[in-house]
């Protein structure tokens, strides 16, 4: 049987709702605290999930002065993810908080200083690491399926024209879509690519006229083995939502999303019997180069970041995502923002 860890949750909107939706269905769970400004929410979120024990707070700093809990889940607003980050730190309690990890670098810098002071964990939910079809991806990247990489893009193409949320927070002139958004994007690239070393960029301001950010980006990166790879941001797209993924290898080309229920692989050729690199693909014949694999559906696995959390916890498992993977993905936001403004390649400092 698990063994039942202690749960606070700060932030009930979408994103809460999403890590309750995980949590309460895992063994070894259990919420004593649920916590939002708005406390409708919070009464809402208890009755629809069942916490008959779980209390309300609509203040954090209050929650955690009076309760101790083994994790808080950080589920606010990207805002005011470093001021709950580092209030839960600094009251003994291990956290796991939403991406982005912050807006700023120095924001990052504080939550990393408060996690080492601390000695508890800190881990940031940079949910496309646990994507079935990225992590397929990045797997076969690894096997060496497509030989040597020389070329990779993402892109987060999801149109915030009705969705401004729940007191416009993401209607604000420090939350530019490529940290916002993007970071999921070009925290893929990381984890596949690298840490990239320097940076271009260009924006534009055109359908979300309104807002004080610009809406769209197009990022170039250079990646470490002379891989090069872009990045595209658009929050005003009229399209679905999706965060299209192409790895350009010597042998071959993985084309993935987090929306499809299946990658496909681009090869030279398939072998005579239609198997390649143990099995990925099916049957065919030499001629074919495209093949469908399936992978499931389930582009917002936080039940999957809970579970290495847990473990990190409970057995000594290394953390994947800790502070300063989540301090890097935004360093590269940062530098994107700067080289769009400056019309400069930025190099890109991971010093924190």
């Amino acid at each position: 049987m698990a063994k039942t860890l202690n749960y606070g949750l700060i932030g009930c909107g979408s994103f809460g709702g999403s890590h309750l939706e995980a949590l309460t269905k895992m063994e070894g769970v259990k919420i004593t605290a649920i916590c939002d400004k708005h406390m409708k929410w919070c009464n809402d979120k208890k009755v629809r999930y069942g916490l008959e024990d779980a209390v309300c707070f609509d203040n954090y700093e209050e929650m955690l002065a009076k309760m101790k809990f083994d994790i808080v889940t950080v589920a606010t607003s990207d805002k005011a993810h470093a001021g709950a980050t580092v209030a839960a730190l600094k009251a003994g309690n291990n956290v796991l908080c939403e991406k982005p990890m912050a807006l700023f670098l120095d924001e990052c810098k504080e939550m990393i200083k408060a996690q080492e002071e601390s000695g508890k964990l800190l881990m940031v939910g940079q949910v496309c690491r646990f994507t079935p079809g990225f992590v397929k991806a990045k797997e076969m990247v690894d096997a060496g399926v497509i030989g040597e990489l020389y070329y990779v893009e993402s892109e987060y193409a999801h149109d915030y024209a009705l969705i401004p949320g729940v007191d416009n927070w993401r209607v604000d002139k420090d939350r530019e879509p490529i940290i916002g958004g993007a970071c999921h994007a070009i925290d893929l690239l990381r984890w596949i690519a690298g840490n990239p070393i320097e940076t271009m960029a260009y924006s534009n301001h055109k359908v979300l006229t309104d807002w004080p950010v610009n809406d769209t980006t197009v990022a170039i990166m250079k990646f470490p083995n002379d891989v090069i790879g872009k990045v595209f941001t658009s929050v005003g797209c009229k399209r679905d939502y999706t965060m299209r993924t192409v790895l350009y290898g010597t042998k071959g080309t993985i084309i993935v999303d987090n929306t499809t229920p299946y990658l496909t692989l681009c090869l030279e050729k398939s072998t005579k019997d239609g198997h390649f690199a143990d099995g990925y693909f099916g049957t065919g014949s030499e001629r074919e180069i495209r093949h469908l694999i399936k992978v499931s559906l389930n582009n917002h696995n936080v039940a999957q970041e809970h579970k290495v959390m847990r473990e990190a916890l409970l057995d000594g498992k290394p953390l994947m995502m800790t502070g300063r993977e989540g301090a890097a993905t935004v360093a590269v936001c940062r530098a994107v923002v700067e080289a769009a403004k400056t019309g400069s390649a930025v190099k890109i400092e991971y010093d924190f």
